[in-house]
C-alpha cells in the first residue's frame, strides 16, 4: 500500500525533480496534487519548475560533488531525473548505498543520458533493429565511418544533448565539417564524441509513451499510451499528434521493442521510446526515462496526461493511458532573444475551436527557444493539427516595455 504524507511536515513525502523545465513543471504540478512535497532543482534561477515547486535550489547538476551535498542535504524520497546533464555516476553510487530511489533506476539514467549506452543495449544486448550507426571521436573518425558503410544521407548527434541540440542530417561531404563543429557546440557535458547513424527511409516516427507501474496484484505491468506523431526539424520537435495511425502489426512491433527496452531498464515510470516506421517494420531510435517533450499533446487528449501518469507510477498508484481524444500541439518560440518577453495574442489562440496554451514562464527568451505550446482537442488529427498550428501563430513574444 502506498502512504502518502503531508507537505511541509514530518510526514512529508519529499521528491526532487534534477531539471525543472517545462516538462518538469507539469511532473512537480502533478506530484503536488497529490500531497507531495517538491523539490525543484536546475542550473539557472527561476526555472520554469522552480516557480511551482515547494523549495528552489540551483546547482550544477553535473557535479558529482554538488549533487550529492544536495541530495544528502534535503533527504529525499526519491530523485527523479528531467534531463540528462546530471553527474549520473553519483546518483548510481547514492542509489547503491541506499542513500536515495532513483526513478526509474540509477542505472536507466546512466544509461539514457548516453547515446552510445542506450543504442549499445538496444542493438547489442536486446537485438533490437536500428539505423546503421558508428561512434566517432573526431572529425576524420566521421568521415571514415560515412565512408566505411554508413553512406549519405546520415544523421550526426553529440553522444549527450537534448531536444535536438548539436543533430544534423550530412547529405554530401561538404556538410561533414559542418555537422562535426555543430556537434561539438551542442553537446552536454561529455564533448568530442559523435554517433553517425545511417538514414532510414521511414513513413513516419513515432513516440509510445510506455508505462511501467504497479498493478492490482503488486507486480510491475507495461501500459501503452496511444502512438504519438511528430514532426522535427533539425531534431527537435515542434509539431505533434495522438493517436497517429499505425497497422496492427506494426502498433504491435513498436510495443514490443518498448517493453523490452524499458523491462530491461527496469523501475517504475514513465518512458518516451522513439521508433521509426516503415509499413510493418519499426526500428528503435531512442528512449528516455522520463515524459517526453512531443507528449504534451497528452494535455488534450488523455484522461491522465503523460505527467500524471508518471507522478503516479513513481509513486506506487494506478495509472489510466485511456486517450479521450484526438488532438495536436504545436510549439511556440520565443522568436526574440530578450528577458522578460510579453506575449500578444493568447486570447485569439485560445479562441481558435477546442484549444488551450501554456506558457512555460522561461525567464529568458531565445529566438528558437521553446516558450509555449498551444494544445487542440478535435474530432480527428488532420483538424486539430491544423487548429494547433493556428492558434500557436496567433501567439507573439516580444520585447517587453
Amino acid at each position: 500500500m502506498t502512504t502518502l504524507g503531508t507537505p511541509l511536515s514530518p510526514s512529508a513525502t519529499r521528491v526532487m525533480l534534477l531539471g525543472s523545465g517545462e516538462l518538469g513543471k507539469e511532473v512537480l504540478i502533478a506530484l503536488q496534487r497529490l500531497g507531495v512535497e517538491t523539490i525543484a532543482v536546475d542550473r539557472y534561477e527561476n526555472a520554469p519548475g522552480q516557480q511551482v515547486a515547494h523549495h528552489a535550489r540551483t546547482i550544477t547538476m553535473s557535479d558529482p560533488a554538488a549533487l550529492k551535498a544536495l541530495i544528502e542535504a534535503e533527504k529525499p524520497m526519491l530523485v527523479v531525473p528531467e534531463i540528462e546533464a546530471i553527474a549520473t555516476p553519483m546518483l548510481q553510487e547514492l542509489e547503491d548505498a541506499g542513500v536515495v530511489r532513483v526513478i526509474p533506476t540509477a542505472r536507466a539514467a546512466r544509461l539514457t543520458m548516453d547515446r552510445e549506452g542506450i543504442r549499445r543495449l538496444a542493438a547489442e544486448t536486446l537485438g533490437l533493429a536500428t539505423s546503421p550507426y558508428k561512434f566517432c571521436d573526431s572529425l576524420a573518425e566521421l568521415q571514415s565511418a560515412i565512408d566505411g558503410g554508413i553512406g549519405y544521407p546520415c544523421v550526426v548527434k553529440p553522444v549527450m544533448s537534448s531536444s535536438g541540440k548539436g543533430q544534423s542530417k550530412i547529405d554530401g561531404p561538404a556538410d561533414v565539417q559542418k555537422a562535426w563543429d555543430y556537434a561539438m557546440a551542442g553537446g552536454r557535458v561529455s564533448h568530442g564524441r559523435v554517433i553517425v547513424e545511417g538514414f532510414i527511409d521511414f513513413d513516419y516516427e513515432i513516440t509510445l509513451l510506455t508505462v511501467r507501474s504497479f498493478g492490482a496484484d503488486g507486480q510491475v505491468q507495461t501500459s501503452f499510451c496511444e502512438p504519438i506523431g511528430h514532426l522535427q526539424v533539425s531534431g527537435d520537435y515542434v509539431e505533434s499528434w495522438q493517436p497517429h495511425p499505425m497497422t496492427p502489426a506494426a502498433l504491435q512491433k513498436a510495443q514490443e521493442i518498448a517493453q523490452a527496452v524499458t523491462a530491461d531498464l527496469g523501475g517504475q515510470g514513465l518512458f518516451g521510446v522513439e521508433l521509426f516506421v516503415k509499413g510493418n517494420e519499426v526500428w528503435f531510435s531512442e528512449v528516455s526515462p522520463r515524459p517526453h517533450d512531443t507528449g504534451m499533446v497528452t494535455m488534450a487528449t488523455q484522461w491522465q496526461n503523460e505527467f500524471e501518469l508518471h507522478a503516479r507510477a513513481i509513486l506506487g498508484l494506478p495509472v489510466d493511458t485511456t486517450l479521450k481524444s484526438a488532438g495536436a500541439s504545436a510549439v511556440i518560440y520565443g522568436g526574440v532573444d530578450a528577458k522578460g518577453i510579453a506575449f500578444d495574442g493568447v486570447a485569439e489562440a485560445m479562441r481558435v475551436p477546442g484549444a488551450d496554451v501554456r506558457l512555460f514562464g522561461k525567464p529568458e527568451s531565445f529566438v528558437k527557444r521553446r516558450m509555449g505550446v498551444a494544445l487542440v482537442h478535435a474530432d480527428d488529427i488532420d483538424t486539430a493539427r491544423s487548429r494547433a498550428r493556428e492558434a500557436a501563430a496567433c501567439v507573439k513574444p516580444r520585447v517587453a516595455g
